[in-house]
């Protein structure tokens, strides 16, 4: 008899709540049009550019990678809400990324979700969110980090080819642990 008054009271509860709740707002894509052939295949390029930069970094073929930006492209790195002075033009980006994936012997992206937002036929932006790890030996012990990064970036269409104008990589959170041996 109890435990049907507990049920009684936690369905009136979660009626009282839902009555309560604030509606839902609708935040999914409007298309009011089907999409062109072209931003079909404009679609599919800025992914692939994305995961192409994630391939490139996990080799440290840095010198292909930063190909990928145009010439005076800009990176900015934000961690802990503190943000970096931002890295302008393929130099320097050739010698940042090096530098920083030469202390790691395993780099592994895996990329998530994208969504393109297309302001003229050569211009996009889009928010993409990538898993990183990175293995690196410090004393004696294969230790692993764990990045998640959103990924802001402005596109840019030149002779035919997408190409990265400027990025903002937010780093929301970092884990460390000691990694597993690998035989």
């Amino acid at each position: 008899m109890k435990f049907n008054h507990i049920l009684t009271a936690a369905a009136l509860a979660v009626g009282t709540a839902t009555a309560y709740a604030a509606p839902v707002q609708d935040v999914r894509p409007t298309h009011t049009e089907p999409m062109s052939a072209t931003e079909i295949s404009d679609r599919i390029a800025l992914k692939e550019l994305v995961d192409t930069f994630s391939n490139l970094a996990d080799e440290k073929r840095i010198d292909e990678q930063v190909l990928l930006f145009t010439e005076n492209a800009s990176v900015q790195s934000l961690e802990n809400g503190k943000a970096n002075p931002p890295i302008v033009g393929r130099a320097a980006l050739n010698k940042a990324f090096s530098g920083y994936l030469a202390q790691f012997h395993t780099v592994y992206h895996l990329n998530g979700q994208q969504t393109v937002s297309f302001q003229s036929p050569t211009h996009a932006t889009g928010i993409s969110y990538c898993d990183v790890t990175l293995i690196k030996n410090e004393n004696s012990k294969a230790i692993a980090q764990r990045r998640g990064v959103r990924y802001e970036d402005v596109y840019v269409k030149q002779d035919g080819r997408w190409l990265i104008e400027s990025r903002k990589s937010n780093f929301m959170f970092s884990q460390t642990s000691e990694a597993p041996v690998v035989p």
